[in-house]
């Protein structure tokens, strides 16, 4: 962990029009006034990322996109691959995020080469896993957490092309969250997972965020667990002010 600069990405989900790019606008405003002491991206639906891109050009704050289809071109109706979404200025694509992997059945085999299709492109890979409500009750969200990990991350990975981004399905949207200790147990045994499969540097290095209802109110309780470096941000990301009480966390002052 020694070294990682941790970075706060907004995930806007199916959530935006033109007229939302205001508050990126405010973000930046806001920022140049108080500074933050980490990365920062933001992922809005794909009809803005070339709007959105204008608005943060220049700017500290990073552009990513939200989904990506496995192959550069095709007859892929509705899809977008993941050198459009690299032309229309994303620079990280978030794969495997649970609402895919349930509203669209995507499996650890079809993330995992989603994943390659962004690092295809040149882009880093925001490799989403985490564990339902029922399995956590199990007793199963190691086991969850380590398939996922093993059949999500593809050969291509090293520490400076992906992000794993924990996010237990059941605090998504929902205002429950984990304890701090649970979120260290999960984010300590990834952290041991990649170094497995990347080895000791390149697994040591690759940052891991913290999802499921993050809110100002719970950030900073959450982004100071050993591990967590940063986090996945959902609803909370559309307003400026929020977002921007999440990134406070990291205020330089506080660095």
């Amino acid at each position: 962990m020694k070294g990682i600069r941790p970075l706060v990405a907004g995930n806007w989900k199916m959530n935006g029009l033109g007229a939302s790019l205001g508050e990126l606008s405010s973000l930046l405003e806001r920022l140049n006034r108080d500074p933050v002491a980490t990365d920062i991206m933001v992922c809005p639906p794909a009809t803005l990322l070339s709007l959105a891109r204008e608005v943060l050009m220049g700017s500290a704050v990073a552009l990513g996109a939200q989904d990506c289809h496995p192959l550069p071109s095709g007859a892929h109706t509705g899809d977008l691959s993941a050198e459009m979404l690299a032309d229309a200025g994303a620079e990280a694509i978030i794969v495997g995020h649970s609402e895919r992997r349930a509203d669209h059945g995507e499996t650890d085999a079809l993330v995992n080469a989603k994943a390659a299709a962004a690092h295809r492109a040149g882009l880093t890979a925001i490799i989403c896993i985490g564990e339902t409500e029922a399995e956590r009750r199990g007793g199963a969200t190691l086991d969850v957490v380590g398939r996922q990990l093993a059949g999500s991350v593809p050969p291509s990975a090293a520490a400076a092309n992906i992000v794993i981004a924990y996010e237990p399905v059941w605090a998504i949207g929902t205002g429950l969250t984990p304890s701090a200790d649970d979120v260290g147990q999960v984010h300590g045994f990834i952290r041991a997972g990649l170094k497995q499969r990347l080895g000791e540097a390149e697994g040591s290095d690759v940052r891991i965020l913290y999802g499921g209802s993050v809110k100002p109110a719970n950030a900073s309780e959450f982004l100071s667990v050993a591990e967590v470096n940063g986090a996945l941000v959902g609803g909370a990301s559309l307003k400026a002010s929020d977002f921007y009480g999440i990134l406070s966390t990291y205020a330089e002052t506080n660095a």
